[in-house]
């Protein structure tokens, strides 16, 4: 079950996420994202998001 919140979905605690083997676009490093990847969609490890997002 999905709930609206502010114009999103709020992920309810359904237990450890599926995680997909996938190569960071930025650094080429081997990671895991808890999101299938789509071809054509850039996608970051942890410390390349984290750098790119500013945090």
């Amino acid at each position: 079950m999905k709930d609206f919140k502010q114009g999103g979905f709020r992920r309810n605690n359904f237990g450890p996420r599926e995680m997909h083997k996938a190569t960071c676009s930025e650094c080429g490093k081997e990671c895991e994202v808890p999101f299938r990847p789509m071809e054509g969609k850039p996608v970051y490890c942890k410390d390349c998001y984290r750098n790119k997002k500013g945090f």
